[in-house]
């Protein structure tokens, strides 16, 4: 296979990096699994599992790399691999997470052709999957994969992914070339200490090890800079044998750095980043060089006036408001431009952590961008809840893979935890392993065993749609690691990802994309909004209501932990904020990259200066989550009937301390309020300048806080706007400002962009949508978007809304006109029932 002689014809032009089913999906094989029911095991099969693959290819070896060691590099392999060049195994690798380095100097020449071979097999134990159908739901979560220990479990399904049938098997990251000389620098870290509440300076400390891989002992320098900063120290080496180095602000004075540029999580500052380079040199050549990108901070843990975790970074409490990532991409197709568009929605959300859960998103890229964008990472190994899934058998595998990530990612600023498992402890085998490795490789960060207990810390939902008021009862999960709702994505979103014969009943193609019983609710869901909202007419006014429902919700599942901030909450992150695949539940946008209502309600809640309603006691609060007071601030609360008309407005001032929820009073509700009735506040600094913004829906106790069905009674608005464009820098940049000039409420209006010729624009960046305007108020919506995707057209944008339209008007290179797709009343009434015959078993 790996020798010349050998005649490769019929093969599979690979995609690397990718999967198996990547692989064969591209080259025609099997349809795409994450469209419609193309998944199910009938069209492609689970012995994509049970069988190993070889990867051939013929490359050049550069001829500059005559007289230097040359290594043949991988990335990342799921599950273990055989690794020949010319003829002759070099190599071998087993789990996910592990890179191989291989010497392959005397196997190659420079200047000529040399054949690698890869024998990929799949993880031993790949299970049986449940087929997630309406009639079973979506089954027990994840299985014996789990005892592979550091691959890709998830893949085996759980109640937000149906099992990928090749268990994503395949060479998954890249695959490179490189020269060095006799010495190896390896395994840099770049520790930073603040002298807080200081941070006027920085004591950076670098380390590296050196290692030489030849025959005979080796003399020379190793190398450092760091912007102006330069530092080195000699060397002298002994044959196959490696040295740690340390340069710290005792031995390079210049370590010490005045004034330096932080690094600081979403919305508390910038993303200041640094660079070192490395270099071992001997005479006057460069044996081996590293860079690494570093961020001056410091994070600490807890804070005097509470025993729940509390993060705080360079000396500020940081009240996490975050997102758990069950799986990138069902099939690891996580191009990096994909990839910053997704990191970049959770910047806009104002979230400020991910969590990578059982670290199935671990890669290069995700920890890259979460630096980029200010993303803190709960940063998770590879074991699930201890009832998904039993403990890893081959403890060598599992704790060399943990080794290798935590080597590989440690520099990165943006991970403040390192949690031993999900749901559960590690078993003692491991728990002590990982101790170890944390004292050795990780003197800095927050070593966590589990992800539900310890300091405040747990889990355990619940993950399905509820009343806002549920959202602010909090028991003693102060640092809330897990609680979600459904998230139903656009109409053209859903329509995108389904045939149109499952459009208008809920069938099993729902349940393939998680619309079913478990504990989303999915079989409760459609109940629970015709009670609040009103019969459903069809599938647009399904998709029409639950936005509201989308943005009730994840608003609520922030603000409700911001009303006790840091007494005692200090964290929600919410299950999940990223699909896997086309889903109806746990997610902040689709698939696509359209977000729903659920991250503008989320956008909202995480404000780090906020004015919001409590929906538990009625109270207004003040959100404060800056170390500074807010002083002298204003907040404007205004009450409207169902007719537009104003039930009660009154102007409240006050101070915010920091760190806290201020309450400045419930809101005493009229008599002669209409029983439906919205809420609107505006935060004001002592300026002027508007803060926050914030609008509610809700009912009177009597008859029932949850009937919501009066809002069908509300007049149509028709909105009028305002439009302009300018492009730059390979962007297209868009306002739109929105005028109601009615009597009514317009509410939850929702624009999305289009060409001209009527597709969609994916991804779109909006700093705000689904707004809701009162008699006479105007909002101004900024649009970002690569100039790249308009593929030269006009903009057109459409909007909808509940009983919301638009006058069309344009300006130059874009325009706006009515969605009428989305409207209820274009499409027929089919209730959109539940499919009860023909249901797969």
């Amino acid at each position: 296979m790996a020798s010349a002689s050998f005649k490769a014809k019929d093969w599979y032009t690979a995609t690397v990096p990718g999967t198996v089913l990547t692989t064969l999906v591209n080259n025609k094989v099997y349809p795409d699994p994450a469209y419609g029911e193309n998944n199910r095991p009938e069209i492609i099969p689970e012995s994509l599992n049970k069988t190993s693959y070889w990867y051939r290819d013929v490359i050049d070896i550069p001829a500059d790399y005559a007289g230097h060691h040359v290594w043949l590099n991988f990335d990342g392999i799921n599950y273990s691999s055989e690794i020949w060049v010319n003829g002759k195994k070099i190599g071998t690798t087993r789990g996910a997470f592990i890179r191989g380095k291989f010497d392959i100097t005397d196997r190659v020449k420079p200047g000529q052709k040399a054949i690698v071979a890869v024998l990929v097999t799949p993880q031993p134990h790949p299970g049986v999957p449940h087929e997630h159908t309406l009639k079973n739901g979506l089954g027990q979560n994840g299985g014996i994969t789990a005892l592979d220990g550091p691959t890709f479990l998830s893949t085996i399904g759980w109640d937000w992914l149906p099992a990928i049938r090749d268990r994503d098997t395949g060479i998954w990251q890249k695959v490179y070339l490189s020269a060095t000389g006799p010495v190896l620098v390896k395994d840099p870290l770049v520790t930073t200490d603040l002298p807080l509440p200081r941070t006027d300076s920085s004591d950076v400390v670098v380390q590296a090890t050196v290692e030489n891989v030849t025959d005979q002992p080796q003399k020379g320098v190793l190398k450092g800079d760091i912007e102006s900063i330069h530092f080195e120290q000699p060397v002298e080496i002994p044959a196959h044998s490696s040295q740690k180095v340390t340069f710290d602000p005792k031995s390079t004075p210049a370590l010490h750095i005045d004034n330096p540029r932080l690094w600081w999580p979403n919305g508390y500052g910038p993303q200041n980043l640094y660079s070192l380079h490395l270099s071992f040199d001997a005479g006057n050549a460069t044996s081996d060089a590293q860079d690494v990108t570093f961020g001056i901070r410091r994070i600490s843990y807890s804070v005097p006036d509470s025993e729940n975790l509390t993060i705080s970074v360079n000396g500020v409490r940081v009240f996490i408001r975050g997102g758990d990532w069950g799986l990138d991409e069902m099939l690891k197709r996580i191009p990096r431009e994909r990839l910053d568009a997704e990191i970049h929605l959770h910047q806009l959300a104002n979230l400020n952590l991910i969590r990578n859960w059982v670290g199935q998103s671990t890669g290069p890229d995700f920890y890259e961008l979460c630096d980029k964008y200010g993303i803190l990472l709960w940063d998770e190994f590879f074991q699930p809840n201890p009832s998904d899934g039993p403990d890893p058998e081959d403890l060598a595998t599992y704790m060399a893979n943990v080794r290798d990530k935590i080597l590989r990612y440690r520099n990165h600023p943006s991970i403040a935890v390192w949690c031993a498992r999900n749901e559960g402890f590690p078993p003692k085998s491991i728990d002590d392993e990982l101790q170890k490795l944390m004292a050795e490789l990780e003197p800095t960060r927050r070593y966590q065993p589990s992800s539900t207990s310890g300091a405040g810390v747990r889990s355990n939902g619940p993950y399905h749609w509820r009343a806002p008021r549920d959202f602010y009862i909090v028991t003693d999960d102060f640092f809330k690691t897990e609680t979600g709702s459904l998230s139903v994505p656009t109409l053209e979103s859903i329509k995108g990802m389904m045939p149109q014969k499952d459009w208008e009943t809920i069938t099993d193609d729902w349940a393939e994309h998680d619309f079913a019983k478990g504990a989303q609710w999915g079989d409760k869901y459609k109940g629970q909004l015709e009670d609040r909202y009103g019969k459903v007419r069809n599938l647009a006014d399904f998709v029409r209501k639950a936005q509201l429902m989308n943005y009730e919700a994840y608003r609520a599942m922030y603000e409700g932990r911001n009303a006790q901030l840091f007494h005692q909450t200090t964290a929600v992150i919410t299950w999940m904020s990223a699909p896997a695949q086309p889903s109806f539940v746990w997610q902040l946008y689709h698939y696509d990259l359209e977000p729903s209502a659920s991250l503008f309600g989320t956008r909202s809640a995480g404000e780090l200066q906020h004015i919001q309603f409590n929906q538990a006691n009625g109270e207004v609060q003040i959100i404060n989550n800056l170390p500074t007071p807010l002083e002298n601030a204003v907040a404007d609360v205004s009450v409207y009937n169902l007719d537009g008309s104003v039930a009660l407005q009154y102007q409240r001032h006050f101070t915010a301390p920091p760190d806290f929820a201020t309450s400045i009073g419930p809101i005493e509700f009229p008599a002669s309020t209409s029983n439906v009735n919205f809420v609107k506040l505006d935060l004001h600094d002592s300026t002027g300048k508007l803060l926050s913004t914030n609008f509610y829906w809700r009912a009177n106790t009597d008859p029932h806080p949850d009937d919501l069905t009066d809002l069908s009674k509300l007049a149509p608005v028709t909105l009028q706007s305002e439009l302009s464009r300018h492009d730059e820098s390979g962007r297209a940049r868009i306002t739109v400002t929105l005028r109601n000039p009615s009597k009514n409420i317009a509410l939850m209006t929702h624009i999305q962009l289009r060409r001209k010729s009527g597709e969609r624009v994916l991804p779109v960046f909006y700093d705000e949508n689904y707004v809701s305007l009162v008699p006479g108020e105007s909002r101004t919506i900024n649009i970002d978007a690569d100039l790249k995707d308009l593929h030269g057209e006009d903009a057109l944008i459409l909007l909808d809304g509940f009983n919301t339209t638009i006058e069309p008007a344009s300006a130059a290179g874009v325009s706006i006109a009515p969605n009428k797709d989305a409207d209820p009343m274009q499409s027929p009434e089919t209730g959109l029932p539940f499919q009860t015959e023909n249901l797969r078993q």
